[in-house]
């Protein structure tokens, strides 16, 4: 996983639990709302209660009167939405606000105890919702009490317009919050995720060769991180030194023996016993192929900081003198079209691996004439390209040529590992080796390699 998705999957996670969040702290605001105007509109139910019984006349007969009617006009509208009525317990007289018309609260069969309101929610006479407050009283009738229920009514709907009020005017707020918290989350994300990324862009170097350990100027937080890291490259250093050293003991230990089975190989031809000669050389080509790839690969493992710049036409110049002193190559036109300003960011092991494989391959193959070439491309990228005149490779078996051990021909003195060689060390490099027909009539092989300043 890239930080980039690390960064944006950490995002999704906050804008998932920020929106959670808001949507549940904005549920909770609308609620506390709504009971915040439940209990405002019930002090007002109270404060109408208190003016009816104030006003309540009671006479002889018990017959009840207002002495003055609530002034609020809601009261006078039919159906208004505000409703009073008292009510009579001993005779079942009732009055009432004329928003009631001609219907009455049906107000719960209880006996709540006198001077105690209580609250019921109750179908009004349009249908809808009531709240309703009731407090019954005792009334002095000069010779009698008379106990009367006071009922006040308003409609649950008021209630509800002024919370979807509230929830609209709430939901920009809670809007431009959320923006605000996922914008300072996404700083924060980034801003903690900005030493990880220092630490990509040094391990990057590290792999590159630019490095060889993460710097300790870093924060707190990733500073056990760095030092696990460094103390992992150590041992790998470590263990890639013994490698090498113990590669270089095993090459030098074999140099000897094969030197003498070169000197072995010698005497047997001049005995006379050439078959035998040929395969104890071809033997021993063998092993040094392998030999050769080992230490190419130990090389290209143990490799640290920046890589030197290699001039090509030097490189191929000894390269083609070596060759030429050679069985194969004594009689080969050698032709090097390197300009000598030319180099690139190789190792000179690596460069010299390289050329002298795919130099003693074609001149092991070519019939008078090997090419040497590098030229630049349209990228700026030097194509190296080593060409013979020889019998060439046809169209279909060219994918064959980097199979290693793979030979096309039965031609001896090769172990077959040579381009497999060529190929790995290329790898390295990020290029790959290129096979095609040459003008010259046989093969050409070529590679693409990023152009240095010599």
């Amino acid at each position: 996983m890239t930080l980039r998705s690390l960064r944006l999957r950490l995002f999704l996670f906050a804008f998932a639990g920020i929106t959670a969040t808001l949507i549940v702290a904005g549920i909770g605001l609308t609620s506390l709302f709504e009971r915040h105007v439940e209990r405002r509109i019930g002090q007002e139910l109270d404060t109408h209660i208190a003016q009816l019984a104030g006003n309540i006349r009671v006479d002889k007969s018990g017959a009840l009167s207002l002495a003055r009617l609530p002034a609020d006009p809601r009261f006078e509208k039919v159906y208004g939405g505000l409703y009073w009525q008292i009510r009579n317990e001993k005779t079942g007289a009732l009055i009432r606000s004329r928003s009631l018309w001609d219907t009455d609260l049906a107000l719960p069969a209880d006996q709540p105890p006198v001077g105690k309101v209580h609250i019921h929610s109750v179908s009004g006479p349009d249908g809808k919702a009531l709240i309703v407050h009731e407090r019954r009283i005792i009334l002095d009738a000069g010779s009698s009490e008379v106990p009367v229920r006071i009922a006040v009514a308003i409609n649950h709907n008021v209630v509800d317009t002024l919370r979807a009020g509230f929830a609209r005017d709430l939901l920009p707020g809670l809007s431009l919050l959320g923006v605000l918290l996922l914008a300072g989350l996404w700083f924060q994300v980034s801003a903690g995720l900005a030493p990880l990324a220092a630490l990509q862009d040094a391990i990057r170097e590290i792999r590159s060769g630019a490095a060889r350990r993460l710097s300790s100027d870093v924060p707190e937080e990733v500073e056990p991180l760095v030092g696990e890291v460094n103390s992992l490259l150590e041992a790998q250093e470590a263990a890639l030194k013994r490698a090498h050293d113990r590669a270089g003991d095993l090459a030098h230990g074999l140099k000897t023996p094969l030197t003498a089975l070169a000197s072995d190989v010698r005497r047997l031809r001049q005995a006379g016993q050439s078959s035998i000669a040929d395969d104890i050389q071809l033997s021993a080509q063998i092993m040094h192929r392998h030999i050769e790839r080992e230490l190419a690969r130990t090389r290209l493992r143990y490799r640290h900081g920046q890589r030197p710049v290699s001039r090509l036409a030097p490189a191929a110049s000894a390269i083609v003198k070596t060759v030429a002193r050679t069985p194969e190559g004594e009689h080969i036109d050698f032709e090097v079209k390197v300009a000598p300003d030319a180099a690139i960011a190789f190792d000179p092991d690596d460069l010299n691996d390289v050329l002298g494989n795919l130099v003693e391959n074609a001149a092991r193959y070519a019939s008078e004439h090997v090419r040497i070439s590098a030229v630049t491309n349209g990228s700026g990228d030097l194509v190296m390209r080593v060409e013979d005149d020889g019998p060439g490779v046809a169209p279909e078996d060219l994918d064959k040529l980097f199979e290693r051990g793979r030979r096309l021909d039965e031609k001896g003195g090769s172990a077959g590992l040579g381009l497999a060689i060529v190929q790995d060390i290329l790898t390295e490099y990020g290029t790959a080796l290129k096979a095609e027909s040459s003008d010259l009539g046989g093969l050409a092989l070529s590679f693409e390699v990023r152009a240095a300043a010599a």
